[in-house]
């Protein structure tokens, strides 16, 4: 810190060099992201899919294009022209030409037209990973619109492409909207236009020093164009909120009488510490998101952590030396001398009084909170996963309603199932025992139809067409009574195919959500003892991010699963996506134990001043009331925006983190932290090592006089 003091000029310098640098650089990221990631790589399905795909090749067709003639013309006369576009085609990007109605045995033609015999598809299937062939589908789809017929695409690869195109709108829009309003908060929580600019100047930085560090990460691991999305978010949101504290604290000092190097020193010292702990809990929240097997999951927690890195990074660096340079001058520009000051000590007052009243009936506010927020987590246990479909898209966007006609027009052009026999005891298994497994198969509800499909050197295939189209809940059940078959003895059935990969995936998520849950309980409680020097405050800390997280998705489970208020919000009721509702978990349970550090570390030094338990708790929501709560309002307008996305998902993530927020800074943060903490009373300094005994009220006060002074 003494260097940052002392070479302040030249550390301001050098991070406004190297952050331009950085997000120049940085800003080639968007060409090197990825837009799958969304299987299971090591699951049964995708095993399967291996294996046949590497001796048969691939056979799941990624785009499904449908051709409408308008023009009076029938399907039958668009032939000739259909063709000819779809030969352009680059062959290299295919693993077997386009399957056409016109070109496939009669028997399959049926699925490939519609029940109206106006429209046809066309099916491609693309070579390479699930980045490859998104990428294949962007490559082609301009060069096939046919004059005089309606072309539309639908498949995995259109929705995936659909995601990720509007993830990029979505990007783009929510970072012109959030500044503008950013500026007008700051520059009514600080009263005055320096104040107010520092916080948006060190998120900004924020934003560019990420963007770097994810171009850094995608020379080791796949990263998705969401991470994009998710690191501005944290970035901006972390680095006004670090920010605030930090200049808060700063003109604290000030108004006490220090130096601004003292003041600077001091800031450091305490909200600094807090700042830097603050990172660490949010990491733990990400870290936990790294053991999942999806790369898509994965990504989102590198750009989480790398967005958390950044801005504790950037605040704990150049916002020192920025604020050793203004000094004094961060009161400039104001309108009003003195009302910021004035309403600091309303805050305190009021905030200070509430915490008051909480520890007169620490029981009663405690019990009647938990019941609150156990009303809200009641929904929670009929939650469901799913995973990313086309209904998660705007109800007009091309990608959708092209899936939405091929599942109702088109039901049987769908990728099926892909069953994998093979001997129990190894080699070829029985012709007849692969016979019967077929006949099994095509035997179970929501089969079209079953048969052999191929014989390698250890395995036999049997294909089967769904009566659904894939992915669907037809179509999981149609899963979920083929993997209950019992093969014939001495052999063995693994399944695969799109709906069994999607299928997989889910379980996938939910087998390892323990864990992820084991890692960041286990990684909070390290960090938050070493902050507070507190094992009990840090099971606290740690059970009320537990119960913030709880009521959050009991919320978030009423409204997007079971479908209360849907119709406002724009969206198709349903299971709630998988990946984001991962990362809500590790957002909101980070960002809960991060405010409450910021809380506990005021009751914290407080007490080793010398305070009683319930005064310390009475100081450190005066003192924390206002900036916390301002900080979460900062927060709130940042996901707001990025909320306002036509994607599902970013919907879902906006609003999980903003009802997170809104529990955690009130009714938790504020009033059962309290009153926790005044009903465990010196429990709380179990193993802490502050020696120092209770004192009065006016001690503590003459203490604070003799520091201001």
């Amino acid at each position: 810190m003494e260097a940052i003091i002392g070479r302040a000029r030249l550390v301001v310098a050098t991070s406004i060099a190297v952050v331009l640098a950085a997000g120049i650089w940085g800003a080639g990221v968007l060409s090197d992201l990825s837009l799958g990631g969304y299987s299971d790589p090591g699951s049964e399905a995708a095993q399967v899919d291996d294996i046949v795909d590497a001796e048969f090749g691939r056979t799941a067709p990624d785009i499904a294009i449908v051709y409408t003639p308008r023009d009076g013309r029938s399907i039958d006369d668009i032939r000739g022209v259909v063709e000819a576009n779809l030969s352009e085609i680059d062959a290299s990007l295919l693993v077997r030409a386009p399957l056409t109605y016109w070109n496939v045995p009669p028997a399959f033609a049926e699925g490939l037209a519609s029940f109206d015999r106006r429209s046809v598809v066309a099916v491609l299937t693309f070579t390479g990973n699930e980045d490859t062939r998104v990428k294949s589908y962007r490559d082609i789809k301009d060069a096939r619109m046919l004059d005089g017929i309606d072309v539309e695409f639908g498949g995995f690869s259109a929705i995936a492409d659909a995601y990720n195109t509007q993830a990029r709108a979505d990007l783009i829009r929510a970072e012109i909207i959030t500044f503008p309003i950013l500026m007008v908060l700051l520059l009514v929580i600080f009263g005055g236009i320096t104040a107010a600019a520092v916080p948006l100047c060190i998120g900004g930085s924020s934003i560019l020093a990420s963007l770097a560090v994810m171009r850094v990460l995608t020379n080791f691991t796949e990263v998705s164009i969401f991470a994009t999305n998710i690191a501005t978010l944290v970035s901006l949101g972390m680095a006004v909120d670090y920010s605030l504290f930090v200049l808060t604290r700063f003109r604290e000092e000030l108004r006490r009488g220090s130096t601004p190097e003292d003041a600077v020193r001091r800031t450091m010292a305490t909200a600094g510490r807090t700042v830097a702990f603050s990172g660490l809990l949010l990491v733990c929240g990400f870290i936990g998101m790294l053991i999942f097997p999806q790369a898509m999951v994965r990504s989102l927690g590198f750009g989480g952590m790398a967005a958390v890195g950044a801005a504790a990074f950037v605040s704990l660096t150049a916002l020192p030396a920025t604020l050793m340079l203004l000094g004094h001058r961060i009161n400039s520009l104001s309108w009003r001398k003195g009302a910021i000051d004035r309403g600091d000590e309303r805050a305190e007052r009021f905030w200070g009084s509430v915490a008051s009243r909480v520890m007169r009936r620490p029981i009663l506010v405690a019990v009647a909170i938990l019941a609150f927020l156990a009303l809200l987590s009641a929904p929670v246990f009929g939650l469901t996963l799913g995973d990313l479909d086309h209904k998660g898209l705007p109800q007009d966007a091309p990608a959708r309603i092209a899936t939405d006609k091929l599942f109702s027009d088109f039901p049987l052009a769908n990728s099926g199932v892909t069953i994998m026999v093979q001997s129990a005891e190894g080699g070829s298994p029985d012709p007849l025992a692969v016979q019967e497994v077929s006949n099994e198969v095509a035997s179970q509800n929501g089969i079209a139809a079953a048969a052999p499909a191929g014989e390698a050197e250890n395995f036999a295939v049997v294909r089967a067409i769904l009566s659904s189209p894939d992915r669907t809940e037809g179509a999981l059940a149609a899963v979920d009574s083929i993997r209950e078959i019992t093969p014939p003895d001495g052999t063995v059935i693994r399944v695969g195919g799109p709906t069994a990969l999607s299928q997989d995936g889910i379980s996938a998520i939910y087998d390892t959500i323990p864990w992820m849950f084991a890692i960041m309980i286990a990684s909070t409680f390290v960090v938050t003892t070493a902050a507070f020097r507190s094992i009990v405050l840090s099971v606290k800390a740690i059970f009320m991010a537990m119960v913030s997280l709880a009521a959050t998705f009991g919320v978030l489970t009423w409204i997007f699963d079971d479908g209360h208020g849907a119709g406002v919000l724009g969206i198709t009721p349903g299971p709630v996506q998988a990946t984001m509702s991962i990362l809500i978990l590790a957002v909101v349970f980070g960002l809960s134990t991060d405010y409450e550090i910021f809380l506990l570390s005021r009751i914290v030094e407080a007490h080793d001043r010398g305070a009683s338990t319930r005064e310390a708790v009475r100081i450190g929501a005066a003192r924390t009331g206002r900036v916390v709560t301002a900080a979460a309002l900062l927060l709130i307008t940042v996901t707001a925006a990025f909320s306002l996305s036509e994607l599902s998902m970013m919907r879902l993530l906006g609003i999980g983190v903003i009802v997170g927020l809104i529990l955690d800074a009130t009714v938790v943060r504020m009033l059962l932290v309290p009153a926790l903490v005044a009903l465990m009373g010196n429990a709380n300094w179990w193993l802490h090592p502050s020696s120092s005994t209770p004192e009065s009220d006016q001690v503590l006060q003459d203490k604070d006089s003799a520091h201001a002074g």
